[in-house]
This record gives C-alpha cells, structure tokens and sequence, in this order.
C-alpha cells in the first residue's frame, strides 16, 4: 500500500481503491498456488504505464526473473517456465501470478516488482513497490486453527454423551433393582402358606 500512498501524495488527494491482502505462504505438493501482490493505484483518471517483474531466489541469493508484464504478458525463461500463469487484474492492482503444479523444489523466496510511470501534464513521476513472499511447499496439507477446535470440541462432546450414557444407565439399572425387590417381597408373601396368613392377619374386634 506504500505505493498507493506515495501516489496520493503526488496528485495531491485521492480514495483508497484497494487494499494490500498478504499472500499465502504454504502450498501443498501438486497443487496451484497464487502467488498474491497487491499494488494499489491512485484515482483512475491518472494515467500510468504499469511494468511487473517477477523473479525467484536461489540459494546462492541470485534473483532470476521468472515473469514479467509490459504492455503484455510473458514467461521468461526458467525451471518454472511452462508452470506460470498470470493471475491479475485488468486494472493492474492486482498483479499476482500462479504456479501450476508446485513441488518441493519450488519453496523459497518470490519477489514481485511493480514500476509505475504517471502521466501528468507537466511531469512523469515514476514510482516503484517491492514484495518479497516466502514459500513453504509441503507434502500434505496442514490442519488449520478451525479445524484443531473443531475436533477438540467434538471429542468433548463425545466425552460428554458417554458420561451421560453412563450415568443414564446406572440410574435405570438401580431403578429396575428397586423394581426387581419389591416384586420379589411381594412374591415371597404370596409363597406363604394360607394358615399362616391367617396367623399373619390382624385380628379384627367384634
């Protein structure tokens, strides 16, 4: 967004058009990843001519261009060649790339060079913004913070309805042992004989 500002200064006034989104800095093994470079632009009556470099670092720290955009899109000669898309957009705020298929090797650093030259009528300011994205490249993709919650509070829920099973079960089992008690008391009075029954009655006053 510096960019973007040190324009504003330039022409004076203008709005904010856009805002610079950080980009993703893992991918996973065989998949696409857009590499994401915002370069906010002032007001769109301001005419600018736009240039956009990308490169790669290798580990000897040599930044090999990789692509560029000037008035055109274009794949430089590289190991990712083949593999680059442009990812942009048509007002040039926008001026990411994407790698196809992305292995191992393509972890490192990514820079993203913007050049803007302004067309004023008395002068032609040219302004420059600089984005460097470091690039982890994985086997197979990582849980994320939603993800780990997610799981921690399903396994307290589980925890939660087995103790109630749990307690639900010893509940009914004492209330069927009550049950089974009192049938059993009452069976055993019925298993008494008739003569002591009537031993057992309370005699009844005439």
């Amino acid at each position: 967004a510096h960019a973007w500002q040190r324009g504003c200064w330039t022409v004076g006034f203008c709005s904010a058009v856009c805002v610079d989104v950080p980009s993703e800095t893992e991918a996973v093994q065989g998949a696409h990843m857009k590499l994401l470079c915002i370069s906010c632009m002032k007001r769109e009556e301001v005419i600018a001519n736009t240039v956009v470099e990308w490169f790669y670092r290798t580990n000897d720290g040599k930044d090999v261009p990789i692509y560029e955009y000037r008035n055109e899109k274009r794949e430089l000669e590289s190991r990712f060649q083949g593999r680059l898309r442009w990812n942009g957009s048509k007002d040039m705020q926008d001026v990411s790339i994407s790698v196809l298929n992305i292995n191992l090797n393509d972890s490192g650093v990514y820079i993203c060079n913007v050049t803007r030259q302004f067309e004023f009528e008395t002068h032609r300011p040219i302004i420059t913004s600089s984005k460097q994205i470091h690039l982890t490249v994985v086997e197979e993709a990582g849980e994320d913070f939603t993800s780990v919650i997610s799981e921690i509070m399903m396994y307290i829920l589980l925890v939660f309805l087995t103790l109630w099973l749990l307690i639900e079960m010893v509940y009914c089992y004492r209330k069927v042992s009550k049950a089974e008690e009192s049938s059993q008391e009452n069976a055993d009075y019925l298993a008494i004989p008739s003569e002591n029954k009537e031993t057992c009655a309370v005699p009844v006053d005439e």
